[in-house]
């Protein structure tokens, strides 16, 4: 059931991103509902597979590392199909939808295996950072595609280029609303998530290094975003460069500590 329910959701997600890209293909716009309906099942799927491990194993998707992806693909997902519901807009299924499917995908090649979870109020509080954590990186990613997507469209309107991205892509105030709007949500929850999971650390003596140094990292990018549009007064062009180059540094350095650790002989996240 957790399988076939996996692959359902990934071949949603894969679909959704595959129709949502059918203007590059030929001048019609992308099937709205359609998308969005497949997307949702592929939502509903992943969510039904998330189920099946907990009546499986007796514990939440959170600790170990193919459940954890599992749950990150799941959350990015919801995030991207609740901004396009909102947004009336399926542009950015075209990006976020295989981000949501690639740790899925490897969540499944690495096998879903339980870790230790605490128990009481111990296991509520590694719960509360854990779900915390990742609602706020994947309003990141969200704010990430959109600002990738703005300079794309940006510099085919510069270059006079009115072909299939300036057919398919929203308005560029739409996308600097999104990377805006994500981006101050993102480290919102952020915050909350490291906060909770500093004074987790503290109180059970459970530190790490390479997770502190992610961790932090990852909150002083979404940071700089939010910091930069109340007091900095940065306008659409620079937010979405810094959301889109410091999204894809947080990845570098995650999978850089990941290597470290496995090398280590331990595992990161």
């Amino acid at each position: 059931m957790t399988a076939i329910a996996h692959f359902i959701a990934i071949t949603c997600y894969i679909g959704a991103a595959a129709l949502a890209a059918t203007p590059f293909a030929r001048p019609v716009g992308a099937p709205v509902r359609v998308v969005v309906a497949i997307l949702a099942v592929g939502v509903l799927a992943h969510a039904a597979a998330l189920l099946a491990y907990v009546q499986r194993v007796g514990q939440l998707p959170l600790t170990g590392l193919g459940p954890s992806l599992s749950f990150a693909g799941f959350v990015l997902a919801g995030t991207l199909l609740i901004v396009e519901i909102v947004a009336r807009d399926v542009s950015l299924t075209l990006i976020a939808a295989p981000l949501a499917a690639i740790p899925t995908i490897c969540a499944n090649l690495i096998g879903l295996v339980p870790g230790n979870e605490p128990a009481g109020v111990r296991g509520a509080w590694l719960f509360a950072h854990i779900v915390l954590s990742f609602i706020g990186i994947a309003a990141f990613a969200t704010a990430a595609a959109a600002g990738c997507m703005y300079l794309v469209e940006r510099r085919e309107l510069e270059s006079r280029r009115f072909g299939a991205i300036f057919r398919f892509f929203p308005p560029l105030a739409t996308l600097d609303r999104v990377n805006h709007v994500a981006a101050i949500a993102g480290w919102l929850v952020l915050t909350l998530g490291v906060v909770l999971a500093t004074t987790y650390a503290l109180t059970y003596h459970e530190l790490s290094a390479p997770k502190i140094v992610w961790a932090m990292a990852t909150w002083l990018a979404v940071s700089g975003i939010a910091l930069g549009r109340f007091v900095g007064g940065w306008q659409a062009r620079r937010a979405a460069i810094y959301s889109s180059v410091s999204f894809t540094a947080v990845v570098v350095l995650y999978v850089a500590l990941s290597l470290t650790e496995t090398n280590g002989g331990g595992r990161f996240l």
